[in-house]
């Protein structure tokens, strides 16, 4: 049974306003910490409701907090009410739009293509339904709203930590969803433990001394090299690798030479891996750099590597994963364990190092939704599914209640 009765808490005249602020972000959309717009449109947003807000929260990072009850007072025993923390990404991609509708992206080279877009307005939908029913409902304690900036590659999640987040933000578990166009509409999956890998990326500069094509054995070969380590790094998941552990690694750009009869002096190789791991992550490094040196020695050359680990995986802890599944089905939706984590990589993973809490994949497909249908993540024609919006919200609230309805902490 839903915590918040399905009769108590309609979103339905929501809608139509949240489809409008949608529409107006994905044809608005900004960059990673160039949110401000987006920002803005939040903490208004938030305000109206009578929210406490706080503004530039790990550069452009919005977070509204509602304060249920007697949320500030502790109890004779010392036991303080419980927090909750629910998030959403603000940040669209570098890429072109290719999608025709009345509200594609006015800025070339800006589109919402992971629906972060759809996530924000979610989350403003959970704000106002939540601030107008919590009295009702009898809930009690704080809901935090967290409006992240860049996600997409550069560690909004980890920004908006070091800059105090937790500490200004007390919560006693986080939460956040992704729209999933893998899952149909009405569809929800999360799993306890690894649910996204973390990404790696790593850089090689392979050197030689360049020279004449037609005189190869006056120079070191730096195409030559970078094409056999190429294929030997593609041994290493394989061939370095436990076959019950997964990790991918993938080379997905080699660049070097100009011209047909120059043997180039450098050629520089970029990839990225993704593992599930720490203890995988720390293997597939040592072999990248072992098998980089070993092609290094065998040719003459020099090879540079340069290896960043940028997000970790995106692990849930058991208790909150089993929340985030039981408000989805309570909301009414067809709610699973997911059967295997996937590896695309979130930010989101920061978080949950730092506090309990479940990530939530939130299905959009299936449907026909506009002229165009559905198309994956990252595509240049995709759009977040607006009939989604009200699943999103629903859960949100209904995950928020559960957390607050959770006995207190010392």
């Amino acid at each position: 049974m839903p915590l918040l009765p399905n009769d108590a808490s309609p979103v339905g005249d929501l809608l139509p306003d949240l489809i409008s602020l949608r529409r107006d972000l994905h044809a608005h959309p900004e960059l990673a910490y160039e949110e401000r717009r987006t920002a803005g449109i939040v903490a208004s947003a938030l305000r109206l409701l009578g929210l406490e807000v706080c503004e530039g929260v790990g550069g452009t990072g919005v977070v509204g907090t509602l304060h249920c009850g007697d949320s500030a007072v502790s109890d004779p025993q010392g036991q303080r009410s419980r927090s909750v923390g629910l998030r959403a990404d603000m940040d669209a991609l570098p890429l072109v739009e290719l999608g025709q509708r009345p509200y594609t992206s006015r800025h070339a080279g800006k589109h919402h293509g992971c629906g972060h877009d759809g996530h924000t307005a979610m989350l403003i939908g959970a704000a106002r339904q939540l601030a107008r029913t919590h009295r009702a409902l009898g809930l009690t304690g704080s809901v935090h709203f967290i409006f992240q900036p860049a996600e997409e590659g550069l560690a909004g999640a980890a920004r908006m930590i070091e800059e105090g987040l937790f500490e200004r933000f007390p919560c006693d578990s986080v939460y956040a969803l992704h729209n999933w166009p893998d899952l149909p509409l009405g569809h929800a999956q999360t799993r306890a433990g690894p649910i996204m890998a973390a990404a790696d990326r790593f850089d090689l500069t392979v050197r030689g001394k360049g020279g004449h094509a037609a005189q190869p054995h006056h120079t070191p070969d730096a195409l030559l090299a970078a094409s056999q380590l190429v294929v030997q790094l593609n041994t290493i998941v394989s061939r370095r690798i436990d076959p019950n552990e997964s990790a991918v690694l993938s080379v997905t750009r080699m660049e070097g030479g100009h011209s047909h009869n120059v043997l180039p002096a450098e050629v520089k190789i970029t990839g990225t891996v993704r593992s599930f791991d720490a203890d995988t992550q720390d293997r597939i490094e040592a072999a990248l750099r072992d098998t980089a040196q070993g092609i290094a020695l065998a040719s003459g050359t020099t090879v540079a590597v340069n290896y960043q680990r940028y997000y970790p995986a995106t692990i849930n802890t058991a208790a909150e994963a089993a929340l985030a599944l039981d408000a989805a089905e309570a909301v009414g939706l067809q709610a699973r364990m997911a059967p295997r984590a996937a590896f695309t990589s979130e930010d989101f993973a920061f978080m949950l190092q730092r506090k309990p809490g479940a990530y939530l994949w939130l299905g959009q497909g299936g449907g026909d939704f506009g002229s165009e249908g559905s198309f994956a993540l990252h595509h240049p024609c995709y759009d977040f599914n607006d009939e989604a919006l009200p699943l999103g919200v629903r859960w949100f609230c209904e995950v928020a209640a559960r957390a607050l309805a959770r006995p207190a902490v010392v």
